[in-house]
């Protein structure tokens, strides 16, 4: 009897431990220091009722630098406690600084018409991709 509690135990250890995770998004901008911060976001059962979303265009005007998701062993523990009813998130935006990142200042800018035609836009990536090659950095296109 001793050996089916001793296993009972381990096995509910390990079943709490494979719920958590951790997700990360970079968007390649340059971060700032304005962070939004939710350590319980609400979600239900399991996380198939998500919580409701961070509207990133209201809280950081420059943009979004980095996304993090993460289902820590406290918020684990709480979806435990609740049968996965109640089962929060942690959720950390990092907003972008007013810098394009990864642009650099002096690149160069290519224009595509929104009304264009499937080979207009083909036609400037194409020369985007040709001025990357030959001047050897990025090039930015811009859609109007």
């Amino acid at each position: 009897m001793k050996i089916v509690q001793r296993y009972s135990v381990l096995l509910l250890a390990s079943l709490s431990l494979v719920g958590c995770y951790h997700a990360r998004i970079d968007t390649g901008l340059a971060p700032s220091a304005q962070v939004v911060d939710i350590p319980f976001a609400t979600s239900w059962i399991y996380g198939l009722v998500p919580p409701a979303a961070v509207d990133g265009a209201k809280e950081c005007p420059n943009g979004v630098a980095i996304v993090e998701t993460e289902l820590s062993f406290v918020n684990s523990l709480v979806g435990a406690i609740t049968f996965g009813i109640f089962t929060p998130m942690h959720i950390k935006v990092t907003c972008a600084s007013g810098s394009m990142g990864m642009l650099e200042s002096d690149s160069d800018e290519v224009l595509v018409s929104h009304a264009g035609s499937a080979s207009d836009v083909r036609e400037a990536v194409g020369q985007a991709a040709e001025t990357a090659v030959r001047e050897g950095k990025p090039v930015y296109l811009h859609f109007e």
